[in-house]
């Protein structure tokens, strides 16, 4: 499922240090649309109002790791896939960011262009699979309805 450029991808990225936002926004900013947050807090809003595809979180950052923040989001916003990013190799974080954040790749600091433009490309192809998945699963509970209701139909006249 390719998007059209009227439709870019749409990518929220957290980060608590101001130039790795400007950086990812500057790398990005013509294939997708970048949507930038200096905290948890500010994420947070962003996806109240916009319906994001994929989260990209640093995983340190002072208020709230990033698995913490993926993990927040899941209840509210579970439909984004979940990447996170950070400069340390920390395995403890790796497990809780796939067991608790349930994010779909790791990444570390700093990012390869090219290998994180493959990661976002087939973190895209999950969602979109996953959003082709739920509009089938409805069609299918709607037609079921519908056979069912002209059986009853059936039986009764």
């Amino acid at each position: 499922m390719e998007t059209t450029p009227s439709e870019k991808i749409k990518i929220l990225y957290v980060d608590d240090e101001e130039n790795n936002l400007q950086a990812f926004k500057a790398t990005f900013r013509r294939d997708y649309k970048i949507f930038l947050a200096i905290s948890a807090k500010e994420g947070l809003e962003i996806l109240k109002n916009e319906e994001i595809e994929i989260i990209i979180t640093d995983q340190r950052m002072p208020e709230i790791t990033g698995v913490e923040f993926l993990e927040s989001v899941i209840p509210q916003h579970p439909k984004p896939i979940r990447l996170l990013l950070t400069g340390y190799t920390d395995i403890q974080a790796v497990i809780d960011a796939i067991n608790k954040g349930q994010v779909y790749h790791y990444l570390t600091k700093p990012w390869e262009e090219d290998y994180l433009r493959t990661v976002i490309k087939n973190a895209f192809e999950i969602y979109s699979l996953r959003r082709e998945n739920e509009r089938l699963t409805e069609a299918l509970v709607k037609a079921n309805e519908q056979l069912e209701f002209l059986l009853r139909q059936n039986l009764l006249s």
